[in-house]
């Protein structure tokens, strides 16, 4: 074998298609770009989604803003929400029934803001440091 002899493997380089070369090779002529028009003409580019001047369908919707998917998963709710329920033991299920967390809740957590002046046990929720220790002092715990 000698450097002159290498050859690339057949199949793997396929020759270039020769545009403007005469009516017998099929790209003649207009050279496979039509008759006259925006896109028959060299140096011919415009922006993505540019349709001609009319309004691009991008501008004619409106803007919908940001809906965050986890914003249903985690809610948090109060300190003093939690004094207003009669259930000693508060876990999701009781606030879902007194309507202070979506059914959709994963994760909620308790936030140190008000009082509570009675024995709580919260079970299955989170808690804040804050909220935690109010809790505890009240009388309560937080499983």
């Amino acid at each position: 074998m000698r450097l002159n002899d290498i050859k690339p493997a057949a199949g793997s380089r396929k020759t270039r298609l020769r545009v403007g070369r005469g009516i017998g090779s099929g790209l003649g002529k207009t050279a496979g770009r039509g008759h006259k028009g925006q896109h028959a003409r060299t140096g011919r580019s415009h922006r993505l989604g540019f349709e001609g001047g009319q309004m691009p369908l991008q501008r004619r919707l409106p803007k919908v803003g940001f809906r965050s998917l986890k914003k249903a998963e985690s809610q948090q709710v109060f300190l003093y929400q939690l004094a207003s329920l009669k259930a000693d033991v508060i876990d999701a299920v009781v606030l879902h029934q007194a309507g202070l967390i979506d059914s959709r809740a994963k994760k909620v957590k308790v936030v140190a803001k008000g009082e509570i002046g009675r024995a709580v046990k919260l079970s299955g929720l989170l808690a804040t440091v804050g909220a935690k220790a109010a809790i505890e002092a009240a009388g309560g715990s937080v499983e």
